[in-house]
Parts: C-alpha cells; structure tokens; sequence
C-alpha cells in the first residue's frame, strides 16, 4: 500500500510540474502587414521632426530679418537717463569732484539730470545717418563732428586718438595687474567701486582716476550693448599722464567705425 501511495504521489508531482508547449503559425502577409505599419510609424516621426526643424528656422530667419531692418536695428537699445550720472556726481565727495574736474571732465557735472522719452530717442535715431554723422531735421541738416560734441559736454576734443587696443606684454607687471583686475567688470560694480574707495593717498588717487575713466565710458561716453568693460575702454587707463591732451569727443567715432565695419561685413556675406 505504502508503494502504491508513493507512486501515486509521485506521479501526480510529475503531471503537476510537466511543461506545456504551443504553437502558433503566422502567415507572411501579416508579419509583412506589421513590418509596413512599423515603417509607416518611424517614417511620420521623422517628417515631424523635420516640419518642427524647418519651423524653428523659418521662426529664427524671420526674427533675424526683423532684427536687422535698418530702422529697428538704430533705435534697439537707446537710453538717455542722464539722472544717474548727475546723481553719483551729486553724492561724490569734493575731493574726488576736484579730481574729475582736473581730469577734464568738470563740464560733465553740469548735465541736467534727463529721462528722455524713447518715442523721441527713436524719432532722433532713425533720422540721424550714422555713416555721415548727419542728423536730419525738420529746418535741415546738421553734421555732428567730435569738436561739437567736446563744446556741447565740455570735454578735449582735439589732439590724438586713444589706441584702440592694449599691448598686454608691453604692460609693466603693476598694469598688467591691474589690465586683469579690470577686465569682466560691470557698470555695476565700477560705480560701487568708484563711490567706495578713499583718495587719501597718491595711490588710492590713481586708482580712483582709472576707475572713474572706465565708468564715465561705459557710462556716458563709449557704452556698449554688452554690460561688461571692453578692450576698448581700457586703453586710456594706461595712458593717465596725457588723459587731458587726448580726443574724447572722438569717441563718437567709433560708432561710425564700428558701423562701417558691420556694414562691410555683411556685404562680403551678401
């Protein structure tokens, strides 16, 4: 009985636990079918991504081309708050106005403090022809040359021109420290730092004088679209022996040079 029982058991286990096997038969027609809609299904993934590629172009083109239109390009980033400057000269100490003033730049303290509309910075801009420094007006046209510019602000506006650009090995290694300590400054911190630091030694004096030369460029003078100080704000700081003598009102130059520079850059891409 004992084997008979044992036997059994063991042959149910073995019915239990036998694997079962299937099989299906597809025809090729399907498999075909399946293989086309998978096809069809990558082939309209890709026309998708090509039709948003080809969007995203037409839409950065059309930008671009809104961008450059000769009246819009002039009037993009103008601003006239000459508040601020008259403000950081109101709040500067005497000292350091008697500095400015032997700088040659006294006349810039008198500037009313202005908040120019821009409805009318862009009527000025769109008639002003920047590669003839001619302003066009309703009684006429007047040029606009770097003596004008020097009366009207009360800054030198004869003798040489500032170099466009610093000759970083021909620097003693004192500016070459202070060519780096400069460099990647904004307006921001120049205007802390020139608000900040004592004139009340020969050193701290020279210091303030570059400082101040770099702010009242980015400020006023020469500021460009990037926050940031340019090579070609730096070159009069190492000039400071002869900063009376030189050309500032020149520096409206520079925008017609920089313009005429664009300008033949794209005809060569044209």
């Amino acid at each position: 009985m004992a084997d008979s029982s044992t036997s059994s058991t063991s042959q149910s286990h073995s019915e239990k636990t036998q694997p079962f096997h299937f099989r299906a038969t597809f025809k090729t027609q399907d498999i075909q079918l399946v293989a086309n809609i998978r096809k069809l299904h990558q082939h309209t993934i890709k026309l998708s991504i090509k039709n948003l590629q080809r969007k995203q172009s037409y839409n950065t083109q059309e930008k671009m081309t809104v961008r450059n239109q000769p009246g819009r390009n002039q009037t993009k980033d103008l601003k006239c708050a000459t508040h601020l400057l008259s403000d950081k000269f109101r709040n500067t100490s005497e000292e350091k106005k008697t500095i400015v003033r032997d700088l040659g730049f006294g006349g810039l303290m008198h500037i009313p403090p202005l908040r120019v509309h821009h409805q009318m910075l862009r009527e000025l801009a769109n008639n002003f022809k920047l590669g003839e420094n001619r302003l066009e007006t309703g009684y006429g046209s007047f040029k606009i040359t770097p003596r004008k510019i020097g009366h009207a602000l009360g800054i030198n506006a004869t003798g040489d021109l500032f170099s466009q650009k610093v000759d970083y090995k021909k620097l003693s290694e004192d500016d070459k420290v202070i060519f780096r300590r400069s460099q990647g400054k904004t307006l921001k911190s120049l205007t802390d730092e020139m608000m900040d630091i004592g004139v009340g030694n020969k050193e701290e004096r020279l210091m303030f004088k570059r400082i101040f030369i770099l702010y009242i460029q980015m400020a006023f003078l020469l500021p460009t679209t990037i926050n940031k100080i340019s090579h070609v704000h730096l070159a009069p700081i190492f000039e400071m022996d002869s900063i009376t003598e030189r050309n500032w009102g020149a520096c409206f130059d520079l925008y017609r040079q920089g313009h005429n520079r664009l300008q033949g850059e794209k005809e060569e891409r044209n």
